[in-house]
């Protein structure tokens, strides 16, 4: 059993911003190996399919960002998964935008959802996925450009980052990210 997580907001206000990387990713994932996500459980939109003979769940969680590790926590626990079994794929200002880093564990950095989910399950134990966006404009607030629409320009950089994404996530679902 996997389970992989990509973090952001629900609603189609938040569709198309910084901080839904990790919605978006997802969103390629369970197309490209045909997973619909349709299924509502554990305070998220999740769909189960298989991926190399494991069961995989694709989760995308509808508690608003900074309250995703309610959601991990009732993913593993409906599923009886361990951190081992999760990857979580989020947003990233601290890497430059277009930029795509695997960690196998550790702490949650400046991501608040990220910090959210270590502190509700305990562990730093995640393997993550994240998706540079790099850092605001100069005098921007953070919360205001994490939340605002990804300008038609950076489009085409960030989408080639989710599917680099995409691919690590894969490299990891076949064990071979360790």
């Amino acid at each position: 059993m996997k389970i992989v997580v990509g973090l952001g907001n629900f609603g189609e206000r938040y569709a198309d911003t910084f901080h839904n990387m990790g919605f978006l990713a997802v969103s390629f994932l369970s197309e490209r190996l045909h997973i619909k996500l349709k299924t509502r459980e554990c305070a998220s939109l999740t769909g189960v399919g298989s991926f190399g003979g494991e069961r995989l769940v694709l989760a995308q969680p509808q508690t608003y960002m900074n309250l995703s590790g309610q959601a991990v926590k009732a993913l593993m626990a409906k599923y009886k998964a361990s951190a081992s079994d999760v990857l979580v794929l989020f947003d990233d200002i601290d890497i430059p935008r277009g930029t795509v880093r695997y960690r196998q564990s550790g702490s949650g950095g400046t991501h608040n959802g990220m910090r959210n989910v270590i502190a509700e399950c305990g562990t730093e134990a995640f393997a993550r996925v994240r998706i540079g966006i790099g850092r605001p404009p100069q005098n921007m607030p953070l919360a205001d450009y994490v939340l605002a629409s990804v300008p038609y320009e950076d489009r085409a950089v960030l989408k080639e980052a989710i599917n680099t994404a995409c691919d690590e996530t894969e490299r990891w679902l076949r064990g071979e990210k360790k």
